[in-house]
């Protein structure tokens, strides 16, 4: 299929791109109502393609199909398993360059290099065959304890749009790898890697039934998964609103959730931190995917002895960033769709009401290579205070606040200071102020010296207090989607000889 780019380029033709299908029992189908929602390229509002406009009736046709690839998938030995994650990698990194031209026009990032989907794969699948029960202790010789672990069954998934193929991944293959069957919808805007991640699981081997991908509306296709009574268990990613909604479906049917919600991470700068790091790698961290990452460090908190210095940088860094369509040599690209720019232009007013100084951005980038897309500039706002609505709220979007702090207990305060928990950072040199801030800070993940967090290979990712509870990526993941059977075992018994 081609793929249209803006109106500067050539068509990008992209053979892993579905139009107008879903997956459903390992057939390609449109949506039983026959409608479809338009899929548009950011950069430029240009169609991508169209996807089927599903509901609760195509949901239940996942479900029967699952339920019924279910009982061989889940009674397939391990290594087999593993082994079919292994051959989904391989195709996944020969596929790489499609793959990543596709969600670079689906999400209009620009190139990140060789997308590490298929490392996620094969992390994942070499824990398919090490999950393993306990022996326990028995009161009595003639007794054996044991613990099992088993798949749920069929499960559910909701993705958001801001990076659609790593999100797949991190919900469908531990869920797979323990033997269970997906229901997943990804998001409207955003469904053509996933569709193309589930096209190439097909072709490894994975048995039809084992991955369905359901497209559509949040309201129609989306709250049909928590609300169904055979999906077992569910992992949503996205807002805390929304996250509030999947809880309450849920709990009616008593299923266990996985929620990957927001985030307003904080960025603690002290006196001593290396400035020549710190501020390349702060500008990057909030203009990747044009801010729109749950973990983007969006509240720099700084001692105010190097307050000034740190905000002159800091402009002068995000100046430097080049803004453009997904072709061109940029570094940030669009915002998703039109309610998310309309969203984050919001919050810059916001800003400027409540009296934040804007030392740079602040509006629309204007010139032939934005055309009808949806751009912002980086936006830096300065002597924010942390009431504000633009220091509390989760914007999703290229936009940083600065908070002058006095000392390191006021840094605490402030940082831990919202809703949120996700990710928090720490720049100093002095080993005793990270370890006691990597203790303080109210955060599933804590970077000393990095923008993101830990970054490190397995390390388990979720949240404190809004942002969500449960952890994916890390060593345990497979095992979050088994349940626990006790068996108590006694031998038969022998009558006495005569």
């Amino acid at each position: 299929m081609a793929i249209a780019s803006d109106h500067q380029t050539q068509t990008v033709d992209i053979p892993l791109a579905l139009d107008g299908v879903q997956l459903i029992g390992g057939e390609w189908v449109a949506a039983r109502s026959g409608q479809t929602i338009d899929v548009i390229n950011p950069a430029n509002r240009e169609l991508l393609a169209r996807i089927p406009r599903s509901d609760a009736e195509d949901v239940e046709l996942a479900v029967r199909a699952a339920e019924q690839a279910f009982p061989a998938w889940r009674d397939l030995d391990a290594t087999s398993r593993a082994n079919l994650l292994f051959r989904w990698a391989d195709l996944v990194d020969q596929h790489g360059s499609d793959l990543d031209q596709l969600e670079r026009q689906e999400v209009g990032r620009p190139s990140w290099g060789p997308p590490r989907m298929g490392s996620q794969l094969r992390f994942t699948a070499g824990q398919a065959d090490k999950v393993q029960g306990l022996s326990l202790p028995t009161h009595s010789p003639d007794q054996l304890g044991f613990t099992l672990r088993e798949p749920y069954g069929v499960v559910g998934a909701i993705i958001p749009w801001n990076a659609p193929g790593p999100m797949f991944v991190n919900e469908v293959a531990p869920a797979i790898a323990a033997g269970n069957c997906m229901v997943i919808k990804p998001a409207e805007d955003a469904p053509l890697t996933p569709l193309a991640l589930a096209k190439l699981a097909l072709e490894a081997g994975i048995p039809p039934g084992v991955i369905n991908v359901v497209t559509g509306y949040g309201a129609e296709a989306g709250s049909a998964i928590p609300e169904h009574p055979r999906i077992r268990r569910v992992g949503f990613t996205g807002s805390p609103a929304t996250g509030r909604l999947v809880m309450e479906a849920c709990s009616r049917n008593l299923t266990p959730l996985h929620l990957e919600l927001g985030g307003k991470s904080p960025q603690v700068v002290f006196p001593d931190a290396d400035l020549d790091v710190a501020v390349p790698a702060m500008t990057a961290g909030i203009t990747l995917n044009t801010g729109q990452i749950c973990a983007a460090g969006s509240r720099v908190v700084v001692h105010r002895s190097i307050h000034a210095e740190l905000v002159d940088r800091l402009a002068k860094q995000m100046q430097q960033v080049k803004v453009g369509p997904w072709h061109r040599d940029v570094n940030m690209g669009p915002l998703i769709n039109a309610k998310q720019h309309e969203r984050v232009l919001g919050y810059i007013e916001l800003g400027r009401d409540a009296g934040a100084e804007v030392v740079t951005g602040g509006g629309v980038p204007q010139g032939a290579d934005f055309g009808n897309g949806f751009f912002v500039e980086p936006t830096l706002f300065n002597n924010v205070s942390p009431d504000m609505r633009i220091a509390q709220e989760e914007i999703f979007g290229p936009v940083l606040s600065i908070i002058p702090v006095d000392d390191e207990d006021e840094a605490v305060e402030v940082a831990n200071g919202t809703d949120y928990g996700l990710v928090a950072s720490v720049w100093t040199q002095d080993l005793g102020t990270a370890v006691r801030m990597s203790r303080r800070l109210q955060a599933g993940q804590v970077g000393v010296n990095s923008p993101l967090g830990a970054g490190v290979i397995g390390g388990p990712f979720g949240g404190y207090k809004n942002s969500g509870f449960g952890r994916t990526m890390g060593a345990d993941s497979v095992l979050d989607w088994t349940q626990v059977k006790t068996v108590s075992m006694r031998g038969a018994t022998v009558p006495p000889q005569r």
